[in-house]
């Protein structure tokens, strides 16, 4: 499973109406990203500024298969108004992926298992 995170933007004035979408998720909208197989998939804001993390199989498997998505087309058509460019993404990027530099997973009954994704090589696509 490849944990993946990046951040995306809103328009200043429109926090209230992206938070308010995300309240209600169209539930078929759900279910396409359960069926890639998406485990985990949050959503933090600081103002404009999104952070959105996700536990997926295979990224870029769904970010084609979403592409080729009814349901993804119509919900990015709708969010899209709300979206500004983010500052740090470079030429040719589509998302301003993050680097995963630490992962800590609890263990049950044998303590805290961490690693540096850095020093490990690990980090997202």
């Amino acid at each position: 499973m490849q944990r993946i995170a990046f951040q995306l933007r809103v328009k200043p004035g429109s926090e209230d109406a992206y938070d308010e979408a995300h309240r209600h998720v169209w539930p078929e909208l759900l279910a396409e990203l359960q069926a890639c197989g998406v485990r985990e998939y949050s959503i933090f804001r600081r103002g404009c500024d999104l952070f959105l993390y996700m536990l997926v199989p295979d990224f870029q498997a769904l970010l084609s298969h979403l592409s080729q998505s009814d349901v993804d087309r119509r919900w990015q058509q709708t969010m899209e108004p709300l979206f500004e460019r983010v500052p740090s993404l470079q030429e040719g990027e589509t998302f301003a992926m993050m680097d995963e530099v630490f992962y800590m997973q609890g263990k049950s009954d044998q303590g805290i298992a961490f690693e540096s994704a850095l020093e490990e090589g690990k980090h997202a696509e």
